[in-house]
């Protein structure tokens, strides 16, 4: 599996950086507790379980787009099935829309399992926190962040999670 992912720039990371260590500090899930180099505050723009040469190659043009102009919001919850994902939402703009739509005109629609990727269903979001039950979201909500952060994405790379390979793109 290949994920396309955008990364934010230092003011942003570090907010939720911060909202991450205030998860680990109240005992609750949190994306800050995996030790792996790669693990850095990001949005997922593709997943696919393939990506050929010259999809990636064109990947790393489209990073020249950026730097894009963004919003880091308050807190979302996303249900997964018995359980929720927390994340702070990047805040639509046209731009980020757009640069959503070339990477995904570029690499094809996603396949059924990915579906939340496709232009029309896509929310921009940096994760805080997986699988954590209805008592840990409330919990963690008096705990995050909620200030908007104004900032940018400043880079682009790609997630081999087989081969767990991040490659900068442009």
């Amino acid at each position: 599996m290949f994920s396309v992912e955008a990364l934010p720039d230092a003011g942003i990371d570090g907010s939720v950086r911060a909202d991450w260590q205030r998860l680990n500090d109240a005992e609750l899930p949190s994306a800050g507790r995996h030790p792996s180099e790669s693990n850095r505050p990001h949005t997922t723009l593709a997943v696919r379980d393939d990506l050929s040469t010259e999809a990636a190659s064109e990947l790393a043009r489209l990073g020249g787009v950026l730097p894009l102009e963004c919003r880091l919001g308050g807190a979302v919850v996303f249900a997964a099935g018995e359980r929720f994902v927390l994340a702070r939402p990047l805040i639509m703009t046209a731009a980020l829309l757009r640069f959503h739509a070339r990477i995904v005109d570029l690499i094809g629609p996603p396949p059924a399992r990915y579906a939340v990727t496709a232009t029309d269903r896509w929310t921009p979001h940096i994760t805080l926190a997986r699988r954590m039950t209805g008592e840990q979201v409330g919990r963690a909500l008096a705990v995050v962040g909620a200030a908007a952060v104004d900032g940018e994405l400043t880079g682009l790379r790609l997630w081999d999670a087989e081969a767990k390979v991040v490659t900068p793109l442009g």
